[in-house]
């Protein structure tokens, strides 16, 4: 056989498996939802992602490469606008010809409403919206909710009159992929998604999913069995965005120190949480890596709380399949040692 021959039977062999070139060319917003893409493309194709690890979704510059990947995607995956509202634009502007899946607005996830005021406490009416089950939440309803939001609330002792604003967007906490059983309904989800862009490869995008939920399953098991021991313990978060871990593992937070980040919280808040702390004898104060932890140091001072550093983004991990399960992983360890 000539040299030429040769190669061209090695090239042959080489691409008689899955093409790159044939796959599907997917963008993702953040790591964590990144990482539920990537384990169902496994063996597949590998997607981009938009922002990067360590950046603070709600306000973000593009950098060149990510507004390239999002003009060359043929789908995109990402939380809405609720957890980016500068990204609606930017898919408008640059991926106009791709699939776009908003994960808060598809059937089957569950949606929890913004909790009010630094102490949580429960509320008399159902804060969960599930789009399988309720309809009465739409997209376009948001801004009507809004407005019945901030007057049913505008009387609520100890509620700052600038928490209402610093939640961002929308009505629904967009922090749903801290979640399990949110994230075992998206992977299914993004299967179908890449099945219907890319056929030849149904079957092994379903059957990662599939594995995909079995491990979800496992990896809850194990937070459960990682938290049990510190049941019972109080803790405060810096930002209200954990009531989705808090749920799912029936784990709640005693309040938090900011409503949002988009702004710091006022020092009348910062005084109700530092009351709580002595009051209840909070264990845990929970800073996170993209805040002043001066702030979390003014709210320790006086008290004889721990505090530890919670990352629901993954900042220090490495982006891909792995990820997700280890920012879940992480959280409840770091909680169960602060406590």
């Amino acid at each position: 056989m000539s040299i030429k021959l040769l190669r061209m039977s090695i090239t042959a062999a080489l691409l008689g498996g899955t093409a790159f070139a044939d796959v599907p060319k997917v963008a993702v917003d953040i790591a964590p939802v990144h990482s539920l893409v990537a384990r169902v493309m496994e063996g597949v194709g590998i997607p981009d992602l938009i922002v990067s690890p360590g950046a603070s979704p709600h306000e973000y510059n593009l950098r060149p490469s990510e507004a390239a990947a999002l003009q060359e995607a043929n789908l995109v995956f990402w939380i809405g606008d609720d957890l980016t509202p500068w990204m609606e634009g930017a898919i408008e502007t640059l991926a106009d010809g791709a699939t776009v899946t908003t994960l808060l607005e598809t059937d089957g996830t569950v949606l929890l409403d913004f909790r009010e005021g630094a102490l949580f406490e429960a509320h008399e009416h159902e804060n969960r919206d599930d789009h399988e089950h309720d309809d009465e939440h739409d997209h376009d309803d948001h801004a009507e909710g809004d407005d019945h939001d901030h007057e049913e609330h505008a009387d609520h002792e100890g509620h700052d009159d600038h928490d209402h604003d610093a939640h961002g967007h929308g009505e629904h906490d967009p922090h749903a992929w801290l979640s399990p059983a949110n994230a075992e309904t998206w992977v299914n989800l993004i299967a179908a998604q890449l099945s219907a862009a890319d056929p030849d490869n149904a079957g092994t995008y379903f059957a990662n999913a599939a594995a995909a939920r079995e491990e979800m399953a496992m990896l809850s098991a194990e937070v459960a069995e990682t938290l049990e021991p510190k049941r019972g313990g109080n803790f405060i978060v810096f930002h209200d965005a954990y009531q989705y871990f808090e749920n799912a593992f029936d784990f709640p937070a005693s309040g938090a120190v900011s409503l949002g980040d988009a702004s710091d919280p006022s020092p009348a808040r910062i005084a109700e949480i530092q009351g709580r702390i002595r009051a209840e004898g909070i264990d845990c104060v929970l800073a996170e890596p993209q805040f002043n932890p001066g702030i979390v140091a003014t709210v320790l001072d006086g008290t004889e709380a721990n505090t530890a550093v919670i990352d629901p983004l993954g900042s220090d991990l490495e982006p891909g399949a792995a990820l997700y399960p280890q920012v879940i992983r992480n959280m409840a360890k770091t909680l169960a040692e602060c406590l």
